[in-house]
C-alpha cells in the first residue's frame, strides 16, 4: 500500500449499492482506504446517471475533495464519461474509475484516460470471463453429456441470462460463453448447444432494468419451466448467467420445480460469474456447477492504492500494486479472473 501522511477525503460514486458483487467490493474498499488513512464519502447513484453526475459536480466544489472515484452508471457511454472527466480534470482533482467500462471501444477509453495523466481505470480483461466460463461449461458438458441430455435427443438445450443490454462485459460474456462451450463440444464430436426457444433471435433473456438481479432470473426461469419441462420433452438442460446473482435466482426457480437439491435429485447445470459468497455456497452444496471469480479484493486494493498514489502526487501512480495485476498502456489495470468450482 502507498501511504498518505494526512487524512484525505475521497468521493466515491457507486452505480448502485444493490449489486451483490459491488457490495463486496465496497466492503473491501472501505477497509483498504482506512488502512491508507483515506476517508470515503460514498454515494449510491441507484442506477441513475443524473444522480451520479450531480454528486460528482457537488463533490468537486468541496474544499476537502482530494480525489474522485467513479463506478459509472451508464456503462459504455463515452460521451457521459467524457463530460464527467472534463469536469474532474478542470478541477485539478485525481480520479480513478473502476469495474464498469466507459466505452465499447477500447481506443476511445484509452484516449479518455491518457489525456488525463492523473487518472486510471481498474477493471478486467472483460472478454476473459466469457472465454473462461465457456471453456468451463464445455468441459463439463463433454464429461457429463448423457446425464445432461434429459430428453435423449443428442443435443443440449440452454438458457442464457444477460444482465444489461448495453454493458460491454455482458455483451462479451453472452457471446463468448456460448462460443467457447461450442468449441469444446465440436472438438469432442458433439453438436453445439441450442437456445431453448428457437423463436428468440437474440438467444438470451435480458434484465430490462439492467440490474442483473436474481428477481429477474427467478421469475423468468419459473415462466420458462412452465412451458419447457421434462413432461413436454423440451426441458432446459443448461443455465448460463452473466453473473452469480442471476445464477442464484435460476437455482431458486429450479429448486422450486424439484431440481438441484443435491444427491438423488436431477440437477440442471448452472454457471455464473463473480464467485460471490452465495454462489460459492451453492457450488459447495452441489446446487450449482461453477463460476468465474471476479476478484473483489483485488479490485478494491487496486483502486485504493492508485487513489493514494495520485493524492500523494507520486510519479508512478501504479506503485505498490500486486504483481499479478496487468497494467496496460499506463491507464488500465486489469485484475485477473479465476475459475471456481468448489475446488479452490
Amino acid at each position: 500500500f502507498a501511504c498518505v501522511s494526512a487524512l484525505a477525503d475521497t468521493y466515491v460514486s457507486w452505480y448502485t449499492y444493490g449489486d451483490v458483487y459491488l457490495s463486496s467490493v465496497r466492503s473491501e474498499m472501505e477497509a483498504d482506504f482506512a488502512k491508507l488513512n483515506l476517508t470515503i464519502n460514498g454515494s449510491d447513484a441507484n442506477g441513475n446517471q443524473q444522480v451520479q453526475s450531480d454528486f460528482i459536480s457537488t463533490a468537486l466544489m468541496n474544499n476537502d475533495c482530494e480525489a474522485i472515484v467513479v463506478n459509472l452508471v451508464e456503462s459504455g457511454a463515452i460521451s457521459t464519461a467524457q463530460t464527467i472527466m472534463n469536469q474532474i480534470q478542470a478541477a485539478g482533482i485525481p480520479t480513478v474509475w473502476f469495474n464498469r467500462p466507459v466505452s465499447t471501444n477500447n481506443e476511445e477509453a484509452a484516449n479518455l484516460f491518457l489525456n488525463n495523466p492523473a487518472s486510471a481505470f481498474v477493471g478486467t480483461n472483460f472478454e476473459d470471463a466469457g472465454v473462461m466460463q465457456g471453456e468451463l461449461i464445455g468441459q463439463y458438458l463433454v464429461e457429463h453429456y448423457n446425464d445432461i441430455d434429459l430428453n435423449g435427443d443428442g443435443k443440449i438445450s440452454y438458457i442464457m441470462f444477460k444482465g444489461d443490454e448495453a454493458n460491454q462485459e455482458a455483451i462479451a460474456r453472452t457471446a463468448l460463453a456460448v462460443e467457447y462451450a461450442n468449441k469444446a463440444l465440436v472438438a469432442a464430436g458433439k453438436p453445439e448447444i441450442e437456445f431453448y426457444d428457437a423463436s428468440n433471435a437474440n438467444k438470451y433473456l435480458v434484465d430490462p432494468n439492467g440490474s442483473w438481479s436474481n428477481v429477474f432470473s427467478s421469475e423468468q426461469m419459473q415462466t420458462v419451466l412452465s412451458m419447457y419441462n421434462e413432461g413436454n420433452g423440451n426441458m432446459v438442460e443448461l443455465v448460463i448467467c452473466n453473473n452469480d446473482d442471476m445464477a442464484y435466482g435460476a437455482v431458486m426457480a429450479l429448486q422450486n420445480a424439484g431440481y438441484n437439491h443435491g444427491e438423488g435429485t436431477t440437477a440442471i447445470p448452472v454457471f455464473g460469474v463473480d464467485a460471490t459468497d452465495v454462489a460459492k455456497d451453492l457450488i459447495n452444496n452441489g446446487y450449482m456447477v461453477g463460476t468465474i471469480k471476479q476478484d473483489n479484493v483485488g479490485m478494491a486494493d487496486a483502486v485504493a492504492t492508485i487513489t493514494a498514489n495520485l493524492i500523494a502526487g507520486k510519479e508512478n501512480k501504479f506503485e505498490g500494486l500486486n504483481e499479478n495485476y496487468v497494467i496496460v498502456d499506463n491507464w488500465f489495470v486489469q485484475i485477473p479472473y479465476a475459475v471456481y468450482t468448489g475446488e479452490i
